[in-house]
């Protein structure tokens, strides 16, 4: 049996996982990621980055590798498929950039083996042990003794069920499908270029709902669609071909054919939540820790952030630099932000008509959204930017926003991983793991200084380090 040690087992490559990966090798922390598929499946999967999440890309210089693979930039968000701007917010992305999975995970993936780590794929995790000083893991004949296991693998992670955790929420009744079909000719009506959510998915009748999203390649699409009342007897068998083609004639007519299906899943309108993150030396990231129908198309975002909170804590925590409680912040933070999650998804799929009252519901709530502060609302919720890890709405636990500076931006400043000291006035270096930089002015006109965590939150506003880093 093949034996090896590191710092912190990564079981699951998906962008969680690889994100979380880049966090601890860019921290110097020695990190073996288990992939059980042996090769990248090249699926397009999830289609976006938020605005926080391609702000958190930024903080690390990653987002150009994103956006030279993307085919859209989308000027809005959607909250039950009605457009949401991001007026109001201070962000130097108010966008969503069109992206599918496999392209995100090909540029976090380029990052790490640059960063010297190569993803172990065809090594699917089979078991493990922790005790008091770590935590063995084993997959087939290779056996990996490391102090940490993060499961960033999946909604059905077997992370989580070895754990024997509880996987609570709500079963949903009906289901979902999307697949990445290639037309003979362009459907009528569809759009070519995805540069909004307005008029991307229509009801056919009650519960049902169809929509297209071009994907950059003439006549092709994703197709989306799927019925809240009604679900088959196994969501995991494989979608027949039939049934897609059956779904376009019902919303386009016989006129439109499918020359080419890539792709197609299934999926339910299921919501659920880890009973806790943590369990001794084991974490949970991802799906593997929350799961939810993908209204707002906010799942690979929550990830991402997941994957950036806990990076940095785990990192400080190996290199002895972490606080009492600092590992603990991860789930108190981040599992709070998937409740909010679940609870907007759920709001969303209240919305799709079942009902002439609910489609009555529906039409007042669109008018709604035409005021500004409602906008705000809703968008801040599905983009992440209204994300505050503080007791309050004060600055402390508030996300920093980009702001120029002579040589760039604040973001700049993050890409080594590293807390920043932002202050109006000249000051030193509180603790060797900050950076500081003398700036002229900040986001918030009556502070003059603010310590910035590495994942881009304010840790405090006197530039104390006390009780973020010993």
């Amino acid at each position: 049996m093949d034996e090896l040690t590191a710092g912190v087992v990564v079981a699951g490559a998906g962008p969680t996982g690889l994100m979380l990966a880049n966090e601890l090798a860019l921290a110097g922390v020695a990190v073996v990621v288990l992939e059980r598929l042996p090769v990248r499946t090249g699926l397009s999967k999830a289609l976006n980055l938020q605005p926080r999440t391609a702000e958190v890309l930024d903080l690390r210089g990653l987002l150009g590798r994103a956006e030279e693979r993307s085919f859209a930039t989308v000027a809005d968000g959607h909250f039950s498929v009605i457009p949401v701007g991001y007026a109001g917010w201070d962000t130097r992305h108010p966008y969503q950039v069109g992206i599918p999975q496999a392209q995100v995970e090909a540029a976090l993936e380029e990052r790490l083996a640059e960063q010297g780590v190569k993803v172990l794929r065809g090594h699917e995790l089979t078991g493990f042990e922790q005790d008091a000083d770590g935590v063995t893991v084993t997959a087939g004949d290779l056996r990996v003794r490391a102090a940490y296991l993060v499961g960033c693998d999946g909604g059905r992670s077997a992370v989580r069920k070895a754990l024997g955790l509880p996987f609570e929420g709500i079963e949903g009744r009906g289901h979902g499908v999307s697949a990445d079909v290639r037309f003979s000719t362009t459907p009528p009506g569809a759009p070519t270029e995805w540069r909004s959510m307005g008029n991307m998915v229509t009801s056919l009748r009650p519960g049902k709902f169809i929509g297209l999203i071009p994907l950059g390649e003439p006549n092709l699409y994703r197709l989306s669609y799927g019925d809240r009342l009604n679900r088959p007897d196994d969501l995991r068998a494989e979608v027949p071909e039939a049934e897609v083609r059956a779904a376009v004639r019902e919303r386009f007519g016989d006129e439109v054919e499918i020359e080419e299906i890539r792709w197609v899943s299934r999926f339910s309108d299921d919501s659920r939540l880890a009973a806790t993150y943590r369990v001794g030396r084991v974490f949970l990231a991802g799906d593997a820790a929350h799961i939810h129908f993908p209204a707002g198309g906010q799942g690979l975002n929550l990830g991402v952030q997941d994957a950036m909170n806990l990076g940095w804590k785990l990192a400080a925590d190996l290199t002895g630099r972490a606080p009492a409680g600092l590992l603990d912040s991860y789930e108190t933070e981040r599992r709070a932000v998937a409740e909010g999650v679940l609870q907007n998804v759920a709001a969303q799929n209240a919305l799709i008509p079942l009902t002439p009252d609910q489609l009555a519901l529906r039409g007042l709530f669109r008018e709604l959204t035409a005021i500004p502060e409602v906008q705000r609302k809703l968008s801040g919720m599905v983009s992440g930017l209204a994300i505050h890890y503080g007791p309050d709405d004060g600055v402390e636990g508030a996300r920093l926003p980009d702001f120029p500076l002579d040589t760039g931006f604040a973001s700049d400043l993050f890409h080594s991983g590293k807390f920043v000291l932002l202050t109006k006035t000249p000051a030193f270096a509180p603790h060797p793991e900050v950076v500081v930089a003398e700036v002229p002015e900040l986001p918030w006109p009556d502070v003059t200084r603010v310590l910035v965590r590495p994942d881009g939150y304010v840790a405090s506003t006197t530039g104390s380090t006390d009780g973020w880093l010993k």
